[in-house]
């Protein structure tokens, strides 16, 4: 807000970015600011009556939430601070990414920053510090003794997730049915805004199919013969899940720049409780089932490093790599070209196998190369040669 003229706080629904917003803004804060909610139907039909009369309406700063109400109120704003290009003119949220639009894209540059609003971090939950992308690209790995062995190191950080509202109800069914009426009203209304899409139910599968599949490499002709659609019409609706910040999709990693481009994309579910919750597991079955343990131990990490890499000092950008053999789950790559690379596995103990594409990368990359670590459920972080390391989950938030 001291720099940028607008600034978007975007993220899923229920992450807690009117919270955010108010706190910052609240009386007496450094940039104290009118709030107007477009989830308000008065307002709402204000704004999208007359967009051009709302914001020259808006007397000094101003928040405006759930902006992908009123889509057209961007273009508004833009016009407003051309006019006058001070900082911290106006604060607007969105649970639907509505930059994702061209037209909007094309309009907003330079005058608009982002900021993603992931659920809770685990980080957050334990009342830690630890920024984990920041160590590894200082060619570090968390330190951890004495860390819960076995399912105890993921099961309830992945059955709970981070949604700060399915967090506080009991796991059973009051949970279940957070998640589920959740689902009902993004896919429902949010969709509708986005897409004008009134087929929630085909998106609806599609969501579950990714969920049984998450962190799959992803093919759209494969799933469109799954769901007998279209594959045009698969990935049209793909995107639309992302811009709904209910998956990710990790795009797959080269050391050239342009073969990146032709390597397929992972997709993940977001929150690794919203991903138990599709699969319709307990915590007990994330202990039990292998089917499960290992996509919602990856789904788990992802989530953290997204969140840590939100935050983090560096700018950086998330892959995975797969190629002919070699198969790492997650590689960090800041502006340097400098990265680090993260495996998980769910095993209490792992050996030369587990390690054997992050030391062949170590040594193709040399200094380039920064950090690599094994995640798994074992108790301490042990050294496993030359910046590598194999370190417990609870690494990632202790």
């Amino acid at each position: 807000l001291d720099h940028a003229r607008i600034v978007l706080v975007a993220g899923a629904r229920q992450v807690g970015k009117t919270t955010l917003v108010t706190e910052v803004t609240r009386p007496g804060s450094p940039h104290p600011m009118r709030y107007l909610t477009l989830d308000d139907r008065a307002t709402r039909e204000a704004a999208g009556d007359d967009p051009a009369g709302f914001v020259t309406g808006l007397d000094g700063p101003a928040v405006i939430d759930e902006i992908q109400h009123v889509p057209a109120l961007l273009l508004e704003l833009k016009r407003a601070v051309d006019t006058d290009a001070v900082p911290g003119r106006f604060l607007i949220t969105g649970s639907a990414d509505v930059l994702a639009h061209r037209k909007v894209i094309d309009a907003l540059p330079g005058r608009i920053d982002r900021i993603e609003l992931w659920p809770l971090a685990r980080t957050e939950i334990e009342a830690g510090e630890r920024n984990v992308i920041d160590e590894l690209l200082a060619g570090r790995a968390p330190q951890v003794a004495r860390a819960p062995l076995g399912p105890d190191a993921y099961a309830r950080a992945i059955s709970e997730g981070g949604y700060p509202e399915a967090r506080r109800r009991p796991a059973g069914r009051l949970r279940s049915r957070w998640f589920r009426d959740y689902l009902a009203g993004t896919l429902g209304k949010d969709l509708l805004e986005l897409a004008d899409l009134r087929r929630a139910d085909e998106t609806d599968r599609l969501l579950r199919l990714i969920a049984g599949q998450s962190a799959n490499l992803l093919s759209y002709r494969k799933i469109s013969q799954q769901l007998e659609l279209d594959d045009k019409t698969v990935k049209e609706h793909t995107l639309l899940l992302e811009q709904l910040f209910l998956i990710r999709r990790l795009p797959g990693w080269r050391p050239g720049l342009g073969a990146r481009e032709a390597a397929r994309p992972k997709a993940y579910i977001c929150d690794p409780g919203l991903l138990a919750h599709l699969l319709g597991a307990d915590e007990t079955r994330i202990r039990t089932d292998d089917q499960v343990k290992g996509k919602a131990c990856e789904t788990l990490v992802l989530a953290e490093l997204l969140k840590h890499a939100s935050w983090a000092e560096q700018t950086v950008r998330l892959f995975h790599y797969q190629r002919e053999r070699e198969d790492i789950d997650f590689i960090i790559e800041n502006g340097a070209g400098e990265i680090a690379a993260v495996e998980v596995k769910a095993a209490t103990s792992i050996d030369r196998r587990d390690r054997r594409w992050l030391e062949r990368l170590r040594d193709a990359r040399s200094e380039r190369f920064k950090a690599g670590i094994v995640i798994h459920s074992g108790a301490q972080t042990t050294p496993l040669g030359d910046r590598l390391w194999a370190v417990p989950f609870s690494g990632l938030w202790t």
